[in-house]
């Protein structure tokens, strides 16, 4: 996948445009109601939802599907296929272009009293334009809110583009009305927890072939699977990318294309909740009641919004060269088959392009460099120091090629203060102080909850630093390899594919570009001048330590937390625990050693960031998992632990690798 992400498949436009200031001049039932005529794929014939329903119940594939379950379970092949048909009626979209019209004017009042602008890259939205005549289309945003997939149907019916079908977890649909309003708007809705059910396995794959194989519409849906809670991308989900490939790899259809879709906010609505869920509160139900009672958030300030349409991705020149199609010529395409290696190789491959061509379209705000820089003074700066460190964040992301929003002739001061304000639920300035705030309410009752309080505080803002991790994380990783006791540059090297291996769960790397990573992360720090390059040697420049110390501290929280899992599991007795035992477990012991002060990061409390720690360990040997059942339980190698910690903290030369299970 090297050759794939060495073409350039992203530019940065300059040309945003506000799509709500139409609508602050014009009448919203005016634009809910005007003519819509969207020019469709060429190649699709005329289609109702109910028409597709019946094309994938009648089809050849999921009739010998059937037919193998009928005799697996012993149940007559039509209990079988009436199981099919309403599990096809509970999962199928009922696209009308009459709950296309109530939501776009819905949504028109919403967003206007949510958001100042929401902005669209223009050269995107011309080349989407393009491409959907051609061929069937797959949009790919990321996924840090429940706005996402709202606004980008929003956006195709305000400029007259095919509505997509949209990929929904299940929970939205038994929201009163709310549902159904999403299903007749294109959602089709997808169990969570599939498992080895093998009907349903084959019922959904064969309803999104359907749609890319006819092209009855654009598909949408979130490769990263889950919203993140941390604002950060997640490691690419494979099982609906290899869905919406199969056509082309089984030469159904001559190319797709795929479309990463970029969205940045200013600020999230759903920011408390979030740090609350990473601090082990559960997650609210959705209900069509908890959604009127949330209506408040009406009343704040969220800001901006950035929309980025990058350049659609042609998946028959992404093949070309790396994936034979041959292997699909030896079965009867109406008959499932299991995927090469080679296959699976190249679906992860894509995936983990289209991910990382999302963080590349993304719009920073000046609020994440201001996030970036409060976390690392966790005790607060005087406002003037922040502003400070604030211009000079922004002239280092600028220089490693980050787009970031930060509006023309206005003051930093004015900058920094505006961002300040929007956040108050974060952050707050008194008497030219600036620290973060800790939630409303009577003083806590004990220590714990006291750390609790602060946890969220910190979470909440690490979650905007997150949003400009992809900036950083390259020179920062090469930044930790250069201030480590490495004797040799080729050792520089491979504590930095070390580095990688560790955190190939926390930040998203292309399969088998680890040295063009290297190469950027140096490139990086080559034109900030933090380092020079002189006969294959790096060496940090005096006037470069100070990038170097910032660069490394953003990856500190990181190992901070892994370090402290592996302290807690080598300190554990030698039993098998399921992750809700681990979760616990580390939950208890990092509370512990930070009111001791053995531990300093409050982000050492995020669940998410320890569910990386144990699936990396998984990776690189140090736990093993075992299936005792319907459940997973996980045991410790502690000895291999031990040396990654040690590797880790510099303590292991960088020869002595460690072997990781891809």
């Amino acid at each position: 996948m090297e050759e794939l992400y060495s073409r350039r498949y992203i530019s940065y436009p300059d040309g945003f445009w506000d799509i709500l200031e139409e609508r602050r001049r014009t009448s919203d039932l005016s634009h809910a109601l005007r003519t819509f005529n969207p020019q469709p794929y060429k190649g699709a014939p005329p289609c109702s939802s109910s028409e597709l329903n019946r094309a994938v119940l009648e089809s050849q594939f999921l009739r010998h599907v059937v037919k193998e379950v009928s005799a697996e379970s012993g149940e007559p092949v039509e209990v079988v296929r009436d199981e099919a048909s309403g599990l096809l009626e509970e999962m199928s979209q009922n696209l009308q272009l009459t709950f296309i019209r109530l939501l776009g004017f819905s949504l028109s009042k919403v967003f206007k009293r949510l958001f100042q602008k929401i902005l669209i890259n223009e050269e995107g939205l011309n080349r989407l334009q393009q491409a959907i005549p051609e061929h069937p289309v797959i949009l790919m945003p990321n996924h840090r809110s429940y706005i996402d997939f709202l606004v980008l149907s929003y956006i195709m019916f305000t400029y007259d583009l095919p509505i997509p079908v949209i990929a929904a977890g299940i929970p939205l649909m038994s929201m009163k009305l709310i549902g159904e309003i999403f299903r007749r708007s294109g959602a089709f809705f997808i169990r969570r927890a599939i498992g080895d059910d093998k009907l349903y396995w084959a019922l959904l794959s064969e309803y999104v072939r359907t749609i890319v194989r006819i092209g009855f519409a654009p598909v949408e849906f979130f490769v990263e699977g889950l919203r993140s809670r941390t604002l950060k991308s997640l490691p690419p989900k494979l099982g609906m990318m290899h869905m919406v490939l199969e056509p082309f790899l089984k030469g159904e259809v001559y190319d797709i294309s795929l479309v990463p879709i970029s969205i940045s906010y200013d600020r999230v609505l759903e920011e408390s909740l979030l740090a609350h869920e990473l601090l082990g509160v559960p997650k609210p139900k959705e209900t069509t009641r908890g959604l009127l009672k949330a209506r408040k958030i009406l009343e704040d300030d969220y800001g901006s919004m950035h929309v980025c349409f990058g350049e659609p991705l042609s998946v028959r020149g992404l093949a070309k060269g790396t994936v034979n199609r041959w292997q699909y010529n030896l079965v009867p395409r109406d008959l499932p088959a299991k995927p090469s290696e080679e296959t699976l190789g190249f679906v992860s491959g894509v995936a983990h392009l289209v991910v990382r061509l999302q963080e590349k379209g993304m719009v920073l705000s000046p609020w994440s460099l201001i996030a970036t820089v409060l976390l690392q003074n966790p005790l607060g700066m005087d406002l003037d120091a922040l502003i400070q460190r604030t211009c000079w964040l922004r002239e280092l992301v600028e220089g490693f090629g980050a787009v970031l929003h930060w509006t023309g002739q206005v003051p930093a001061c004015e900058v920094v203060l505006s961002s300040l304000s929007r956040h108050h639920s974060v952050v707050r300035c008194e008497k030219g102080r600036v620290t973060l705030v800790e939630e409303a309410g009577a003083s806590p009752a004990t220590p714990e909850e006291g750390v609790f309080r602060r946890a969220a505080a910190v979470l909440m803002c690490a979650s905007y630093r997150n949003q400009a991790l992809h900036v950083f994380v390259r020179p920062a990783l090469v930044a930790t390899a250069i201030t480590s006791p490495t004797v040799t540059d080729e050792d520089i090297f491979a504590h930095f594919q070390f580095l990688q291996d560790v955190f190939s769960n926390e930040f998203i790397f292309i399969p088998g570009t680890s040295h063009q990573d290297f190469e950027e992360g140096c490139s990086s720090l080559r034109k900030c001048g933090a380092v020079q390059v002189c006969d294959q040697q790096i060496r940090v420049t005096e006037e470069g330590k100070d990038t170097i110390f910032f660069l490394t501290a953003v990856l500190e929280p990181f190992i901070q937390t892994y370090q402290m899992v592996f302290r807690h599991l080598t300190n554990e007795p030698d039993q098998p625990f399921t992750e809700r035992q681990y979760i616990t477990g580390v939950r208890s012991s990092t509370l512990k050693r930070i009111l001791s002060g053995d531990v300093q990061s409050f982000e050492a409390l995020s669940s998410d960031v320890q569910k990386n720690v144990l699936s990396g360990l998984v990776r690189m040997g140090g736990v093993t998992k075992l299936k005792k059942g319907v459940r997973s339980e996980f045991r410790v190698d502690k000895t291999t632990i031990g040396r990654i910690a040690d590797k880790l903290a510099g303590k292991m030369p960088p020869h002595l690798t460690i072997q990781s299970r891809l």
